[in-house]
């Protein structure tokens, strides 16, 4: 099986507990992350071959990571060291990455700092056959958005499978383009498409059709799903996958459509959540995992859902859960 390649900023994640707690302890956790490292984390802990490429700076805490990702069985052979510093983030314990509580401090990372022209795409994507990436790393600035094209154009003339997860930041779009006014170049090169409704109508300009959850059924939230992935569709018709998310209050559940097979997952209840960090990544993970072992599309879906939700009851950015107890959730 031929590698999936992974393409994304690695971020320092720190983790204060609140309430001066942190302060009084001089001290608070650090995790290795960032939304494509997430991905790539998971599949290696589920055995599937995978690349992981970054911009590190050139030092000691760059080369423990490293060394670090290769121990998870992760080829770190296309990472690119240059630039000064890596980038870090603050997400106080228990919160969402959506939450007003994250600070980002990653300006002048070496990964904000590429340029096209830089990296060897013909290298770097030897031997994979999955090109995947996040609306994430166009968001920093155009000259990361172009490096993300550059990439796409490689991955495309390549023939491999491209995936897209619609994650919207809003702290990172502050570089005067708007997500629709860059994001649907990108996409337009995608196979696989995952997101939610109203990420895609912030980051591509696909009207939602409903404003919000609260008070909508299930099959109200599908149906509202199959209109907007029609829509997505008609705009980018290279892509055949679709995949959107519904992380409720207590629930959390998935839409698969796949050509024009539909797939709803089952629906997990969600309580006393530890971690919200990496759920996402964790579900485009298990979506990955699904589609490249060429599983039934029911199939793909509850595994995609089982995962996420697992990732929710666990500290840090990425999963450490096995197949058999994702597999165990769904039962």
């Amino acid at each position: 099986m031929q590698k999936i390649f992974c393409f994304g900023e690695l971020l320092l994640r720190l983790s204060p507990a609140l309430n001066r707690q942190w302060i009084a302890d001089a001290a608070m956790p650090v995790y290795i992350g960032g939304a494509e490292l997430n991905v790539a984390q998971a599949l290696a802990c589920w055995d599937v071959p995978v690349k992981y490429s970054t911009a590190l700076p050139e030092h000691y805490l760059s080369q423990e990571i490293v060394e670090y990702l290769r121990s998870k069985n992760i080829d770190v052979s296309a990472i690119h060291f240059e630039g000064n510093r890596i980038g870090t983030y603050y997400l106080p314990q228990g919160a969402d990455l959506k939450n007003a509580g994250v600070i980002y401090d990653r300006a002048y990372s070496s990964f904000s700092q590429l340029k096209t022209g830089v990296i060897d795409w013909d290298k770097a994507l030897e031997g994979c056959s999955w090109f995947h990436f996040s609306a994430i790393s166009p968001a920093l600035n155009e000259h990361v958005a172009a490096v993300c094209k550059e990439g796409l154009e490689a991955a495309a003339s390549k023939g491999l499978t491209i995936s897209v997860d619609l994650n919207y930041r809003s702290k990172l779009w502050q570089y005067g383009k708007a997500p629709a006014d860059v994001m649907p170049d990108l996409v337009k090169y995608c196979h696989v498409i995952m997101g939610n409704i109203w990420a895609a109508e912030t980051l591509l300009g696909i009207e939602a059709p409903i404003g919000e959850s609260t008070g909508k059924t299930k099959d109200e939230l599908a149906a509202a799903a199959a209109e907007s992935i029609n829509r997505l569709q008609q705009q980018f018709p290279a892509a055949s996958t679709f995949a959107y998310t519904f992380r409720l209050e207590e629930e959390y559940w998935a839409f698969l459509q796949k050509a024009t097979d539909k797939n709803v997952s089952k629906s997990f209840c969600i309580n006393e959540v530890v971690d919200k960090a990496g759920s996402g990544d964790c579900f485009m993970a298990g979506l990955i995992y699904g589609l490249s072992n060429q599983l039934p599309t029911q199939q793909v879906v509850d595994f995609a859902a089982a995962a996420a939700v697992g990732k929710l009851y666990e500290r840090g950015d990425s999963t450490r859960q096995s197949i058999e107890q994702i597999n165990k959730r769904i039962l």
